[in-house]
């Protein structure tokens, strides 16, 4: 198995998160009173409960390395998130940075950022 790394991020309420996250492609793989983990292919992100979260002060984030992140973004878009400027959840399109990446953004309800990466040879 290859080495990887998995992001832990809050969940006010697992049902939601779930919620959230499941017409953006991800599935449940486990989930017990105390963690819950989701899936995309092979992305994966996992949560721990935070009922007393304050999205508005969440410093939680993580990023995705995706093959296909305008793919992602347009999931994210069938989905109904809204690109705005602020609130929650919201969703930024990818654009070049000055890294010489393609990176775009999504916050979701719990205040999470998600940056989402084109991998550069996807």
């Amino acid at each position: 198995m290859t080495d990887h790394a998995t992001p832990n991020l809050p969940a006010r309420d697992f049902d939601a998160t779930e919620a959230f996250y499941r017409p953006l492609g991800f599935e449940r793989t486990w989930r017990d009173g105390g963690w819950m983990i989701l899936k995309r292919g092979t992305a994966a992100l996992e949560f721990f409960p935070w009922p007393d979260l304050d999205p508005a002060t969440s410093s939680f984030g993580a990023c995705l390395r995706l093959d296909d992140v305008d793919g992602f973004y347009a999931a994210c878009q069938a989905a109904g998130v809204p690109e705005t400027a602020a609130g929650r959840p919201r969703v930024r399109r990818p654009a070049l940075e000055h890294s010489g990446l393609r990176i775009g953004y999504l916050v979701d309800p719990d205040g999470s950022l998600i940056r989402m990466i084109q991998n550069p040879f996807g």
